[in-house]
């Protein structure tokens, strides 16, 4: 029997980032699970972002706005990099007015109860000019992954509405690294290390419990789903034993060269080939046909 690893410790911890140790894998484990978990950390995990903008004033993303120092490319840019908690399934709309020469950070966003800003200092736009104003509307939805503007396009957009690229996930970075270890007699275990940065929506102790929970549930599926065949199978196993042949659609010939040639149970049609069958005297390649079709109905074919 493989014996299970020690269990998992947190040997480094810092605001959105931690390093994990699990010691004592099967060899081979190490790189097993820490590739599997760093995939579905870096694209199955929920995450907010904007997806699509209104600046007033702006027709495209190639635009300038008098009195803003950054271009409209760069604004979008900073957008990108605004990260959200969304306590709804529903998009939200968040929205942006400031006039006169300051820095506009996040903070400056007017938000609906139902989300909250976790880098409220990210500049958004510079205003040079005091007669200067910035005026927009975001979406912010939830996600998963990262999704191209492109699709996004296809939807419902209004006139003046720029699409964003959305990065959902709220890893910005994972890694593992696997060494060798000693556990016994043996030096060929594995002690994995994983670390995981988030960007400040979860943990990384969540962001981790969450990826075993996604590969768990497939696990999980995959095995009853295999177990459900299994038991299936052995119910029809035991059905078609105990199968007559005079319970197949047959036509009164085929059931009486069958019958004639001791052949009662349907298990010993099945354990007879096509060529087996055409050497019964009467049978002939009509017959064969017909009793492929009668079996067929029931889900079965000959050997």
């Amino acid at each position: 029997m493989i014996p299970l690893p020690q269990p998992l410790k947190i040997i480094k911890k810092k605001e959105n980032y931690a390093l994990f140790e699990i010691k004592a894998l099967w060899p081979g484990y190490g790189t097993t699970i820490g590739n599997t978990l760093r995939k579905i950390l870096l694209s199955s995990l929920e995450g907010a972002a904007v997806t699509k903008v209104k600046i007033k004033g702006v027709s495209h993303e190639f635009s300038t706005i008098p009195g803003i120092t950054e271009d409209i490319l760069h604004i979008l840019m900073n957008l990108k990099q605004l990260r959200f908690k969304v306590f709804s399934e529903e998009p939200q709309k968040v929205t942006l007015k400031q006039k006169g020469e300051k820095e506009v950070k996040g903070a400056a966003l007017e938000l609906p109860p139902q989300i909250e800003l976790v880098n409220p200092n990210l500049t958004i736009a510079t205003l040079s000019d005091k007669k200067a104003s910035l005026e927009m509307e975001l979406q912010v939805e939830k996600g998963v992954g990262y999704q191209v503007q492109e699709l996004r396009k296809k939807g419902k957009m209004e006139i003046g509405d720029m699409a964003l690229d959305a990065i959902f996930t709220p890893i910005k970075r994972v890694n593992y690294k696997v060494e060798n270890m000693r556990v016994g007699g043996r030096t060929d275990f594995d002690r994995l290390e994983i670390e995981i940065e988030t960007d400040g929506t979860i943990t990384p102790e969540n962001a981790l419990q969450k990826a075993f929970d996604i590969l768990l549930s497939h696990l999980t599926f995959l095995a009853s789903n295999l177990e459900q065949k299994k038991e299936t199978k052995g119910s029809l196993s035991k059905e078609i034993f105990q199968k007559s042949i005079k319970d197949l659609e047959l036509s009164s010939k085929i059931l009486n060269i069958l019958l004639k040639n001791k052949i009662e149970k349907v298990p010993e049609i099945l354990d007879k080939s096509e060529e087996e069958l055409l050497s019964l005297k009467g049978m002939g390649k009509k017959g064969v046909k017909e009793l492929k079709k009668s079996l067929e109905k029931i889900g079965l074919t000959l050997k």
